[in-house]
C-alpha cells in the first residue's frame, strides 16, 4: 500500500527526486530527514524485515521485500524517482529464502553473483539499476557528508599505544578480509584477533566474543571500507548501538577509516563513548 504526504512542488527545487532503499537502522531516518529539510522530492522503499515501521512514519513509501525486485523497480519508475540511494542494514537471505522475481532472476542468471560477498552483489546491483533501468546511484555521504569520519580522536579518550598497536594488527586483517569480499569490521585484543566479520554483521561478531577479563577495557573495534569497494553504498557505519556493544564486550575503543566511513548521531555517538570510557579513532588507510 501507497502512502502519500504533503510536499512542496517539485519543480520548485533543483535536486531531483530521490529514491531511498530503507534497510535498518537510523541511517535511512537521517536521509529521509534531510530531504525535508531541504525539501527535496523523495519516495521511499522500505525493506521488509528489515526497515523499522517508525522509519516511513508521514513518509510516501512502499514495503517491499527483498526478492520482489521488478515490482520495486516498477514502483520506483511510476513515481518519477531519478536517484536512488541505498541505506541501512540488510540482512542477506539465502536464494531460496529470498523467492526472486522474474526480474532478480534475470539479474542473478546474468551476472552470477548468487554467491559473492556482499560487495561484489552491489557493484553488480547498482550497474544494473543504471544501466539497465536508467537510475543515477549515489551515496548517502553526497546527500549528508557531515556524517563521514574525519581523521583524529574523537571525545576525550585517547587510545594507548598497546590499543594502537591493536588497531594496527586489525587494520590489516581487516583489508585482508575485505579483499575476500567477507567483512568489514576485526577486532583485536592483546595483539591477537579475536574475531571477523562475516555475513551476520558487526553486532553479531561483537556479541560473540568474550568481555575483557578484570576491570580494565581492553581490544579494539577495527570497521574499514573493503579495497575496491563500492563507496555508494555499505559504507562502514558506527553509531551509539555500535558503542553500547562494544562497552559490553570490555572494548576499549573503535577505530574508523577517515573518509570512507559514517558515524550516525554523532553527538550521541561521541558522549555514549565518553560516558562508557571508549576511545573513538579516525584514521586514513595506510596510516602507521
Amino acid at each position: 500500500m501507497i502512502h502519500h504526504a504533503q510536499f512542496a512542488n517539485p519543480a520548485r527545487t533543483m535536486l531531483p527526486k530521490i529514491g531511498i532503499i530503507a534497510g535498518g537502522g537510523t541511517l535511512p531516518l537521517n536521509i529521509i530527514s534531510e530531504c525535508k529539510r531541504t525539501k527535496r522530492p523523495y519516495f521511499v522503499i522500505a525493506l521488509k524485515g528489515n526497515a523499522a515501521p517508525e522509519t516511513v512514519i508521514d513518509t510516501p513509501h512502499f514495503w517491499a521485500r527483498l526478492g520482489a525486485a521488478g515490482k520495486t523497480v516498477a514502483m520506483l519508475h511510476e513515481q518519477g524517482v531519478i536517484e536512488l540511494v541505498m541505506v541501512g542494514s540488510v540482512t542477506r537471505p539465502s536464494l531460496l529464502q529470498l523467492c526472486p522475481d522474474f526480474w532478480a532472476i534475470k539479474f542473478f542468471a546474468r551476472t552470477g553473483v548468487g554467491n559473492k560477498g556482499d560487495d561484489g552483489l552491489l557493484q553488480a546491483l547498482i550497474k544494473a539499476l543504471e544501466s539497465k533501468e536508467g537510475f543515477r546511484i549515489v551515496g548517502a555521504h553526497t546527500i549528508l557528508p557531515s556524517l563521514l569520519a574525519h581523521e583524529g580522536v574523537y571525545g576525550d579518550i585517547k587510545p594507548s599505544e598497546l590499543e594502537m598497536r591493536n588497531i594496527k594488527i586489525a587494520w590489516d586483517a581487516a583489508l585482508e578480509l575485505g579483499r575476500h569480499d567477507i567483512g568489514q569490521a576485526v577486532i583485536t585484543r592483546s595483539g591477537t584477533v579475536i574475531a571477523e566479520e562475516n555475513a551476520r554483521g558487526t553486532a553479531a561478531m561483537i556479541k560473540d566474543i568474550s568481555p575483557a577479563s578484570g576491570s580494565l577495557r581492553s581490544g579494539v573495534l577495527v570497521k574499514i571500507s573493503k579495497p575496491g569497494q563500492e563507496k555508494r553504498a555499505d559504507l562502514p557505519t558506527i553509531g551509539p548501538d555500535t558503542i553500547a556493544q562494544a562497552a559490553n564486550a570490555g572494548l576499549a575503543g573503535i577505530a574508523i577509516e577517515a573518509g570512507n566511513s559514517l558515524i550516525l548521531d554523532k553527538c550521541e555517538t561521541i558522549n555514549a563513548a565518553n560516558a562508557a570510557n571508549l576511545f573513538i579513532i579516525g584514521k586514513s588507510n595506510g596510516d602507521g
